[in-house]
């Protein structure tokens, strides 16, 4: 029996994930879990408290130890985007600035001043929102964190040089940035000279898959798990979740869902041209410098935060008991479109979704499963709406849609999203990511050989849900009825 250790940071929460592989099927346990999620510095900045969650990859490390366990590797991915920076002597400078920091608004159309939108497309061809490390680096370009950096790492390449002392940028990560050219497979320098970053230190870039070497001594002595190799997955989470896609073939479509939900198919070659970029998809780097050519939608972020407000309030509903209530409400009553700026914050997001309504001339939901049923229509037309530009994208259709990650578990979604489609959607792993990610630790080691039999692995080792569409002249109209919100 090999066993791997996957530590998979999500913007919401945390795991320390254990695979464990018997030569046929691969299993998961989930060995430890966390919060996550930004915290509010003394000068009213949003941060990643990176010091507690390098912490919370040592306590896996431990617990792993302690139940005897040898480990052959260890991977670690995040959210994308956002960076540490080191001095000279390999410390932090602060912590992480979170992506939803305010510190970013206006930076963009400031930046388009200096580089029309076009141009930065046609460099980069990544979506462009204002949470992009392109233009979190624009708005502290001046400041004297940057001016003092040695080095700078994306969030996974920060964990694996704090576990390591090697400091690498992998390409998935990286190509998340909006600071990458993803034909050349380099750092985007023509783009960054134009706009002042040409001085920014970057890390070397890596391919998914490198080792890097093994834990520092003073890791391994601690936790006492050895000197295991720590490899460079797919750091991204979205590009190790793509991984575990069990798919058949390349000729599929993806969602992985969650706090983001991400849309797209896997290419061999970045599509950039004036339709993509009028349509502002992205293209971004998966295993084996493939590209991953899809939308950043935002997923499941408004359900939690309505969630969270309501368990401020008394009102303590479980997942399963909102889905429930969904399903028994009035459809498409009121339908929201949740890339809406005002709701990309926290806060009372109740309250944001009826100033929505009423700006936007929809009824207001009146009880919490009207609110999610509102949410929920609205991603399912949103991935519609997606699905037929991809479809005119690449100038064939899709069969089947996959659906990984823990978004993947709701049945309800799912069923509303095969609808609003007419796609066949086949729901799992919810792990995805995880799976992914220890799916490149296996690779990297020579362990598994091939992406396909590392998806061939996936698909004999977890079983997906099947969803046929329903009700799809409801839904056709519909999507005629808001079309309007989401083009």
């Amino acid at each position: 029996m090999r066993h791997y250790l996957a530590m998979d940071f999500g913007a919401s929460s945390g795991r320390g994930m254990l695979g464990c592989y018997d030569g046929k099927t691969l299993q998961l346990e989930e060995l430890h879990r966390f919060e996550n999620g930004a915290v509010t510095g003394e000068d009213g900045h949003l941060y990643w408290d990176a010091e507690r969650l390098f912490g919370e990859i040592v306590k896996s490390l431990s617990l792993v130890a302690e139940r005897g366990i040898q480990l052959e590797s260890v991977g670690v991915d995040t959210w994308g985007v956002d960076y540490g920076l080191l001095d000279s002597d390999g410390k932090l400078i602060g912590a992480p600035f979170n992506y939803r920091d305010s510190r970013t608004e206006g930076q963009m159309e400031a930046l388009f001043s200096e580089v029309p939108s076009d141009e930065v497309f046609a460099e980069t061809g990544i979506q462009f929102m204002q949470l992009n490390t392109l233009f979190q680096l624009y708005a502290e370009r001046d400041g004297d964190r940057l001016q003092k950096a040695d080095r700078l790492l994306f969030m996974p390449d920060l964990f694996n040089y704090l576990l390591t002392g090697v400091a690498r940028c992998e390409r998935s990560i990286a190509s998340t940035s909006q600071c990458y050219n993803p034909r050349k497979h380099d750092w985007a320098e023509s783009l960054l000279q134009r706009v002042g970053l040409d001085s920014v230190p970057w890390a070397p870039l890596v391919d998914a898959g490198t080792v890097l070497g093994p834990v520092k001594a003073e890791i391994a002595s601690k936790t006492g798990i050895g000197p295991i190799p720590v490899v460079a997955v797919t750091g991204h989470d979205t590009a190790s979740a793509v991984v575990a896609v069990p798919a058949r073939n390349q000729d599929f479509c993806y969602l992985s869902s969650g706090t983001w939900s991400l849309m797209g198919a896997e290419l061999d070659d970045p599509l950039i041209d004036a339709r993509s970029h009028e349509l502002n998809f992205t293209n971004e780097i998966g295993y084996g410098r493939t590209v991953r050519f899809l939308k950043n939608i935002t997923g499941m972020w408004l359900q939690q935060e309505c969630r969270r407000y309501w368990q401020e309030v008394g009102q303590d509903y479980s997942w399963k008991e909102l889905e429930r209530m969904a399903d028994g409400a009035e459809p498409f009553r009121s339908v929201i479109n949740s890339d809406d700026p005002l709701f990309a914050s926290p806060g009372n997001m109740p309250e944001k979704i009826a100033d929505w309504c009423r700006a936007n001339g929809q009824p207001v939901p009146e009880e919490p499963g009207a609110y999610v049923r509102a949410i929920f229509e609205g991603l399912a037309l949103r991935y519609r709406w997606v699905v037929e530009r991809l479809e005119e994208l690449r100038g064939r259709p899709f069969e089947a849609l996959h659906v990984v990650g823990g978004g993947s578990a709701n049945a309800l979604l799912n069923r509303f999203t095969a609808s609003a489609t007419g796609k066949m959607v086949l729901a799992g792993p919810t792990e995805a990511t995880a799976l992914g990610n220890i799916a490149v630790q296996m690779l990297g080691l020579g362990h598994v050989q091939r992406l396909e039999d590392a998806r061939k692995l996936v698909a004999a080792s977890f079983p997906t849900v099947q969803y046929e569409p329903a009700n799809t002249q409801d839904w056709s109209a519909a999507a005629e009825r808001f079309k309007g919100l989401f083009g």
